[in-house]
């Protein structure tokens, strides 16, 4: 079985979300991998919440999902309640989130990986990595129990298990997840080798007994009907949703969580680590919001056949007694008992300025980073992170181009663009704002965007590809007959007055008249006939992205030519290992940061904070543009 010389093409060390999805991915592509992991029951694991998607994570999932990963079909199989959440704003913002059945969504997983025929597993700890003579070339791993594994390329998946330690109050033990080992050797190694490493924190709230919760006294939050899906594929329609529920913290809780303070690790600086300021833990929350009565708490069901719920909203590093005591003065939970408290853990991670693109390590060739190791946050852009670095490692052992997703090609690219030009100053969370092209990387389009790109490259199978070109191909002809189509005053201005809008004086195409804000596509099949049956060719993802393409035409117009102008500054290369401290025009921070950071083109060096427009331009006159 050895592969140029080597017991494997590629070793992925951890199976959670970005060693699942690099796995799967570089399998796909042809190459005989190791999937190695410390616990083979808990291959992709939900850690934290048992949910996928939400806030521009469902745009990520639906990417993965896109490029031919694995995340939005195992949410689909494992879901038990779907939301679209933003559907008051516009669709640019639009995010589909699924509360997932946590044993059903592991289960999922790893069925999905057992059926890749050139995927093998073996269950153990990765203590060290096997470098070439120069130390410049990955070789291999080595495990805990002494065995050595060789590959051409190395993907590390480590989660928050390097060097983990656990904190519940001032008791502190030494953990990757509640009653797990966490893993030691790999961050020494790469340290003494030259790497920056530091540390971060991310914590989990309390499980409780859904026995024990009086759910007559919270508000109760059902899915959408009909629920909508993640994957493209054909995957199963979810039945028989279950809600969440909500309730809220008040000031006596605030009161007795404050007593803990003392006894906080967070507070009494035992943890160094950075904690993610976009989900703070409750007692961040009641320092930093100090004038607000009450914070808002998700009930979530762990799954349809357990009692267990995820107290979303009140992740917690607090004494137990005080998470116990703090809960029974919240409404509905007055007699909750705890499975598990709430708790802290910190773990090392490598600031990501130290990669590619291809999230190729630069110190070191063939290895590859994914996940929270290079200081991110959530499950979607762990696996979004893991399917490109799979992508490109099998890539790199194919001798094949390298596969690199853009800021305007895809919310993946947003999140590896800012992980690689901006580092990491505290855990990394997706957000909508953060990309710049939002209406071209909507959700709904993700497969339109991305299928066709990931079918060369060879990723997506020829059925996802005919899927995605003869939904293309629907969707343009509908553009087409609204663009032609045209309406008479005598058809339309009886409608037009009913809601209020002003008549048309001559005839009219269609998509003018959508750009009207009363009118939908809906609206108008009651009243003309002809859209009534050109509708009926699409089903209702495809009206949805006709719709959106049509209302905000001009909007998504002005977004590609931004694109292409960025483009443009892709182009213009900047010299390998050139010495920025030599140009006096570039302010002292911008020579700083542009020596760190190592931009390859004057797109990514205008990325950087701290490298001002007055710098790009003196570094293009230097290049003489």
């Amino acid at each position: 079985m050895k592969h140029h010389g080597k017991d494997f093409d590629v070793i992925v060390v951890g199976a959670g979300h970005a060693g699942n999805e690099a796995a799967a991915a570089a399998a796909h592509l042809g190459c005989q991998v190791l999937l190695i992991t410390m616990d083979m029951t808990k291959i992709g694991q939900m850690s934290c919440n048992p949910a996928m998607g939400g806030i521009a994570k469902g745009q990520l999932v639906r990417e993965i999902d896109a490029l031919g990963g694995l995340s939005g079909i195992v949410t689909d199989e494992s879901m038990i309640q779907f939301r679209m959440l933003n559907r008051s704003k516009g669709p640019a913002l639009w995010s589909p989130r699924a509360q997932n059945d946590r044993a059903l969504f592991a289960a999922r997983w790893r069925w999905h990986l057992e059926q890749i025929p050139n995927l093998f597993f073996w269950q153990d700890m990765v203590v060290g990595l096997l470098l070439s003579s120069d130390k410049k070339r990955v070789e291999g791993v080595v495990t805990r129990s002494g065995k050595t594994f060789t590959a051409e390329a190395v993907v590390l998946t480590t989660g928050t298990f390097l060097g983990g330690v656990i904190h519940i109050g001032l008791s502190q033990q030494a953990g990757g997840r509640i009653g797990e080992p966490p893993s030691y050797g790999i961050t020494q190694q790469l340290r003494e080798l030259g790497f920056e490493t530091g540390r971060m924190k991310t914590g989990t709230p309390p499980r409780i007994d859904g026995r024990t919760i009086d759910y007559s006294r919270l508000e109760m939050q059902p899915g959408d009907e009909p629920p909508g899906r993640f994957s493209f594929e054909d995957t199963p329609p979810l039945q028989n949703q279950l809600p969440c529920w909500i309730t809220y913290t008040n000031p006596k809780v605030h009161e007795i969580l404050s007593r803990g303070f003392s006894e906080s690790p967070l507070f009494t600086g035992v943890i160094q680590g950075i904690g993610p300021r976009y989900c703070p833990s409750i007692e961040d929350k009641i320092v930093r919001f100090s004038d607000r009565e009450r914070h808002q708490l998700f009930i979530e069901p762990e799954g349809r056949n357990t009692v267990e719920v995820y107290l979303n909203g009140f992740s917690s590093s607090l004494p137990e007694r005080i998470q116990a005591e703090a809960l029974r003065h919240i409404p509905g939970l007055e007699n909750a008992r705890m499975f598990r408290p709430g708790y802290a853990i910190e773990y090392d991670f490598f600031p990501p300025y130290q990669l590619y693109h291809t999230l190729e390590t630069r110190l070191i060739e063939n290895l590859f980073f994914a996940g929270q190791i290079n200081g991110t946050t959530g499950y979607e852009e762990a696996a979004a992170q893991g399917i490109i670095a799979g992508m490109n490692a099998a890539a790199k052992v194919k001798g094949l181009p390298p596969f690199i997703l853009r800021r305007e090609d895809a919310y993946i690219g947003v999140l590896i663009d800012d992980l690689v030009t901006k580092g990491v100053d505290e855990p990394y969370r997706m957000f909508t704002s953060r990309a710049e092209f939002r209406l071209l990387l909507r959700q709904d389009n993700a497969d339109l965007r991305l299928t066709e790109r990931s079918y060369q490259f060879g990723l997506a199978s020829e059925k996802r590809y005919e899927r995605m070109r003869q939904r293309r191909e629907r969707i343009e002809g509908f553009l087409k007959y609204l663009s032609s189509a045209k309406v008479s005053p005598e058809e339309v201005n009886g409608l037009l007055e009913s809601l209020g809008e002003s008549p048309i004086s001559q005839k009219i195409s269609l998509s003018a008249l959508l750009l009207r804000p009363r009118l939908s596509l809906d609206l108008l099949a009651k009243a003309i006939p002809g859209v009534r049956e050109a509708m009926a060719q699409l089903d209702e993802a495809d009206r949805l992205t006709a719709e959106i393409e049509v209302r905000y035409a001009g909007y998504i117009q002005k977004e590609l030519q931004q694109a292409e102008k960025l483009r443009r500054l892709e182009e213009v290369p900047l010299p390998e290992n050139f010495d920025f401290t030599k140009l006096p025009s570039l302010s002292y921070e911008a020579r700083e940061k542009l020596m760190k950071y190592r931009p390859r083109t004057i797109r990514q060096a205008s990325q950087i904070s701290g490298v001002s427009p007055a710098d790009i331009a003196a570094l293009l006159t230097y290049l003489g543009r």
